[in-house]
């Protein structure tokens, strides 16, 4: 029999765990910021200066609108996407390539929390 890791232990689970819950802590502040910053139209009170700059100001505004809300999506799906590692956490199958089956390794875990490919399967594809 081959000493080949099936799954990472509980404690490894639990180290990611950790990992996981701070960065969505974080994640979830920061969508917080972005909704606000596009659900506010919060400009400070000069819409009656300067009409020449008017519509350019207000299509920078909209622009801004647009990439923000383009963000906070990215961001809601990071925050599903490590929700999902969570899952697996309890399921006892994070940390497991979805292609090869092997474990994908800690480090990348580390910077990539919610992976579900290791490197070998990331680059065929």
């Amino acid at each position: 029999m081959d000493d080949v890791k099936v799954r990472y232990s509980d404690s490894d689970l639990q180290e990611f765990r950790t990992i996981i819950l701070e960065k969505m802590k974080s994640a979830e502040e920061d969508l917080k910021l972005l909704r606000d910053s596009y659900k506010n139209g919060s400009d400070n009170g000069t819409d009656d200066t300067s009409p020449t700059f008017k519509s350019f100001e207000e299509g920078t505004d909209t622009m801004a609108k647009e990439a923000n809300m383009q963000l906070a999506i990215r961001q809601e799906k990071f925050i599903r996407d490590l929700k999902n590692a969570l899952i697996r956490i309890e399921n006892k199958t994070y940390g497991i390539c979805r292609v090869t089956g092997k474990l994908i390794q800690k480090e990348r875990l580390k910077l990539v929390p919610h992976a579900t490919l290791s490197i070998e399967a990331k680059r065929k594809q």
